[in-house]
């Protein structure tokens, strides 16, 4: 909805997707279309290097380098003493870090994504809520918890890491270990082009799981799929695919 990059000689093939670029430039690429998206404001504080590292599926040591890179672009800037940290720039400068342009390519990919997120997802929640028989024990407490995790989150970072756990537990509900496997693969795929989201996003959003998780309680599968087809058409408004709109 949670450690520092080095800059890079970009060659041209590297714009041809992000599959051509390394760890470093992608979360260089992904903090910086974050912030030229308004998704992280001016003196935003980002979390930790390793919550950032486990956020975006890579080593910390990775994220360190990326953060100090970005701050001598001047994106971020580091402030010490209390309250201090690493934090978005008050007036930073756009179109600095080129990789950016290896996500703005890869829209028709983030699009065939959600759309494969969304029928897995939607069929998901069917699913789970029409199990026959009785739910494993605590299985709806366990989502629950994820739940207050995500509304616990003080980052996008940690919001991260319990969302997916959640969407996981969620599609193990349905008692199919095939759809653990097929909605895992495309997640873990989407998840290569997540940028970082505001906090306040983040909470709005995790109504949606809330709702869903008294869906599945009261085995209602109309509105666990009314409730999960709103969520992943939300990423359309929030992800990639929103940023060939916001340029015109």
């Amino acid at each position: 909805m949670s450690s520092g990059i080095l800059p890079v000689v970009l060659k041209a093939p590297a714009l041809v997707g992000i599959r051509r670029l390394n760890a470093l430039d992608t979360v260089r690429a992904r903090i910086a279309m974050a912030v030229e998206l308004g998704l992280l404001k001016p003196g935003e504080r980002l979390p930790p290097a390793g919550e950032i590292a486990r956020a975006l599926g890579v080593g910390e040591i990775t994220v360190r380098r990326a953060l100090v890179s970005l701050c001598d672009q001047g994106i971020l800037e580091r402030r010490r003493g209390r309250g201090g940290g690493t934090l978005v720039s008050e007036r930073p400068p756009p179109g600095e870090v080129r990789e950016v342009e290896a996500y703005r390519s890869a829209a028709a990919d983030v699009h065939r994504l959600i759309d494969q997120r969304l029928l897995l997802e939607c069929g998901i929640a069917h699913l789970a809520a029409t199990r026959p028989g009785p739910r494993p024990p605590g299985e709806l407490e366990e989502l629950e918890e994820l739940v207050a995790c995500m509304d616990r989150a003080s980052s996008w970072a940690e919001f991260r890491t319990c969302d997916e756990r959640f969407h996981m537990k969620v599609a193990a509900a349905t008692g199919l270990p095939s759809a653990v496997e097929q909605y895992g693969s495309v997640v873990r795929e989407l998840y290569r082009y997540y940028l970082p989201l505001s906090p306040d996003y983040l909470r709005e959003s995790n109504r949606g799981h809330a709702g869903l998780v008294a869906a599945l309680a009261a085995g209602d599968p109309l509105k666990a799929v009314e409730i999960t087809r709103g969520h992943v058409e939300a990423l359309h408004r929030t992800m990639l695919v929103g940023v060939e709109d916001r340029q015109g």
